[in-house]
């Protein structure tokens, strides 16, 4: 078992560890970076992890974020294990076809946008996550406060009671009439 002081040391140490696992399947991992943050569709998405193209970096280098609010070693070598797939193919068909290939080979299971591990690929990641030793994060609670908003405003009809919503500006015309 390894002791990782930071966060991004734990991931790149993980990303070492998986290169063998790709490589059985025929896959090379491209070098990348590896980070903890927020995705860009931000925390409300409920997106765990993200990965950008190449493309998309200065550096030209995939950039994958894995989301604070993961403190889980298992779920975060899991997330990040998807997200490096998406780096194989360098984001090129989401999670189409080429995408489906490579995971079903690793061992991903389920829809591909939120594949993760199947019974097989849980032990070999398990085994590694411990090998990695605890992800040194302080998993981020993040909770939402919905927005309550007021009914709309209700106009009827006098004569015969149907009812409307209606926004408050048309309000000063009066209610509908049959």
């Amino acid at each position: 078992m390894q002791n990782h002081k930071t966060r991004e040391d734990w991931l790149l140490a993980a990303v070492e560890l998986l290169k063998p696992l790709f490589a059985a399947k025929g896959y090379t991992l491209p070098p990348c970076q590896v980070s903890c943050g927020f995705t860009s569709t931000g925390v409300r998405s409920g997106h765990i992890g993200q990965c950008w193209s190449t493309k998309s970096a200065g550096d030209g280098l995939n950039q994958i974020f894995i989301a604070p609010t993961l403190g889980d070693a298992f779920n975060v070598i899991d997330t990040l294990v998807h997200e490096l797939i998406h780096a194989v193919d360098d984001c090129e068909h989401k999670h189409g076809k080429e995408f489906k290939k490579i995971a079903l080979s690793i061992g991903l299971e389920g829809p591909m946008r939120s594949a993760g591990a199947g019974n097989a690929l849980k032990v070999v990641l398990t085994e590694l996550a411990q090998q990695l030793g605890p992800y040194p994060h302080g998993q981020l609670k993040v909770t939402h406060k919905r927005k309550v908003s007021s009914p709309r405003p209700r106009a009827r009809c006098k004569d015969c009671g149907f009812e409307v919503p209606m926004y408050k500006k048309f309000l000063t015309f009066g209610a509908p009439f049959c």
